[in-house]
């Protein structure tokens, strides 16, 4: 994740619950589109493939073609570039002021 877009685009596609789901979906392997769209019932495919745009163009899917079928594939890599710019730090701080409180607490 390069630019600071990169990251924008990445949130806008995070914004999405319906965006969410067919990332939670895609978890566990790739799937075809007409199996997300049967997950995402009663979600018609066109929607479907409106939402899959956007997580392709911030590239959390990426998109492999065989013959006639779109297999979807999960890319993690930005999801962990984002927890490593904004949630780590973060969680590092809450963890070692929570051992702190612990520590204190003890003595």
């Amino acid at each position: 994740m390069s630019s600071e877009s990169d990251q924008d685009r990445v949130f806008r596609a995070l914004a999405s619950g319906t965006r969410r789901q067919l990332l939670d979906t895609l978890k566990d392997g790739p799937l075809t589109t007409g199996a997300l769209c049967e997950a995402l019932a009663p979600l018609d495919r066109c929607t479907v493939m409106q939402h899959l745009k956007v997580l392709e163009a911030a590239d959390l899917v990426i998109v492999e073609r065989r013959g006639r079928e779109r297999w979807n594939h999960l890319n993690s890599l930005p999801i962990k570039a984002v927890h490593d710019r904004w949630i780590g730090d973060y969680a590092r701080r809450a963890v070692g002021f929570l051992a702190e409180v612990k520590e204190e607490l003890e003595t």
